[in-house]
């Protein structure tokens, strides 16, 4: 393709848009062998399946938005979010921890947004400065790096894991992290952290209690030595709700209150939130950011900008999700049976992801680390030729930079092992 085509159309941050999403290349990859006729495995998509490739839905959920009047689905709503939904998303976040955080005087504010997407979109936009560079570990969600790039911005990058076996937080490298963040703030005035927890895409690995408290603690630090520097943790939460402890970071959070760490004005903490994964509605787009600060005149300002931010860029985001889930929560019996499915299909995960685990071990395949959510991941300098390696038996997984990402999401459970077998004969 001629890439110069169309230059005197489109500006210069436009003609640098260029090249294939990864993942849905090796998925369509995976669709042209099921065609032609292949008993071929699909680990590729970030959509959770059922054993028999079917698309895993919440059942509850579809009923609430099957029911739903007719004008909770063509009207639109509020700019910032229906009232109802946007208190949802703050229990969604932070779960019990909630009632004893605002306890303590902490105030908190949500925006609506199209999926999770939409509440990186509004973080990129707002958080930081044009031209200057969003901490994130080396191992990450590939689209990261178009939020940022789309908002003027730049990647930097702490390892995924420590070298040195770190036994007290072995699944964060704070030394490296204390290190770049220490960089940023020499060099900007505002640094924000982006940091996918729990269930890390693409990896699924969940920090620890201690991991959390430590990078919490890092980023306090650094607050407090740099007053006149903003701070922003984003936490992904994506996957959160298929994790062992869902709403950890709202348990981290209080307890680093309750020990009586003081907290600084300058730092912010933020969620971004996607019922795609959690309630099975990936394609109604709805989402939330939820922010967190101990002064209310900071989260005021914050929704405010949120919701013209909104405005300016998708209007109002979609009303019948935002009603069906929340009328669904403020019910007993709903939330209930939600969480019923929900456990099911957690259910799904953690039994694929403990198969893997088990035939790589027996088969002496090196997984990294891996504890929730949709997806395990395997280090390598060379993931295009395992990939590829493993393509050549029919099993499909994505090549990304650092590693071979493998969807147990899509993976039926009979076909988890012939993952581990492929990658071993990818591996020799």
């Amino acid at each position: 393709m001629n890439h110069a085509a169309g230059a005197g159309l489109l500006n210069p941050n436009a003609q640098l848009k260029v090249g294939n999403d990864t993942i849905f290349a090796w998925w369509a990859r995976y669709q042209d062998a099921v065609k032609q006729g292949a008993d071929a495995v699909n680990g590729t998509i970030g959509a959770l399946l059922e054993d028999d490739g079917t698309l895993a839905i919440n059942k509850v959920v579809d009923q609430a938005v099957r029911t739903a009047p007719p004008v909770e689905i063509a009207a639109y709503a509020p700019l910032k979010g229906l009232p109802a939904y946007l208190d949802l998303a703050k229990t969604l976040a932070l779960g019990d921890h909630r009632t004893s955080l605002e306890a303590y005087g902490f105030s908190m504010t949500a925006t609506a947004t199209p999926g999770g997407s939409g509440a990186l979109f509004l973080a990129a936009a707002n958080f930081a400065n044009p031209g200057e560079k969003v901490l994130l570990r080396d191992r990450h969600w590939g689209p990261y790096k178009g939020f940022l790039s789309g908002c003027g911005l730049e990647p930097e990058v702490y390892a995924l894991l420590p070298e040195n076996n770190d036994s007290l937080h072995p699944f964060v490298d704070i030394e490296d992290f204390r290190k770049k963040l220490g960089t940023m703030c020499s060099k900007q005035d505002k640094v924000m952290i982006w940091l996918n927890d729990p269930a890390h895409n693409p990896t699924g690995l969940s920090l620890t209690p201690n991991g959390r408290s430590a990078l919490l603690e890092a980023v306090m630090e650094s607050a407090s030595s740099n007053e006149n520097v903003g701070h922003t943790l984003l936490l992904d939460s994506a996957y959160h709700l298929y994790a062992d402890e869902p709403h950890g970071w709202g348990q981290t959070i209080l307890d680093s209150v309750e020990a009586g760490w003081p907290w600084p004005e300058n730092l912010l903490i933020t969620f971004a939130l996607s019922l795609s994964k959690s309630h099975t509605i990936y394609g109604l787009r709805t989402g939330a950011l939820v922010s967190l600060h101990p002064d209310e005149e900071v989260t005021e300002r914050i929704g405010t900008v949120m919701g013209v931010t909104g405005r300016q860029t998708w209007s109002a985001a979609p009303r019948v999700a935002q009603f069906t889930v929340s009328e669904m929560h403020a019910s007993i019996e709903g939330g209930k049976a939600w969480g019923l499915e929900r456990d099911r299909l957690q259910a799904l995960l953690v039994s694929r992801r403990s198969r893997l685990i088990e035939a790589c071990e027996r088969l002496n395949v090196p997984l990294n680390p891996t504890h929730d959510g949709f997806f395990a991941w395997l280090e390598h300098d060379e993931p295009q030729r395992i990939a590829e390696a493993c393509a050549e038996q029919n099993v499909f997984l994505v090549p990304l930079t650092g590693g071979v990402r493998i969807g147990l999401c899509a993976i039926p459970l009979e076909h988890i092992t012939r993952v581990a077998e492929a990658l071993a004969v990818a591996l020799t």
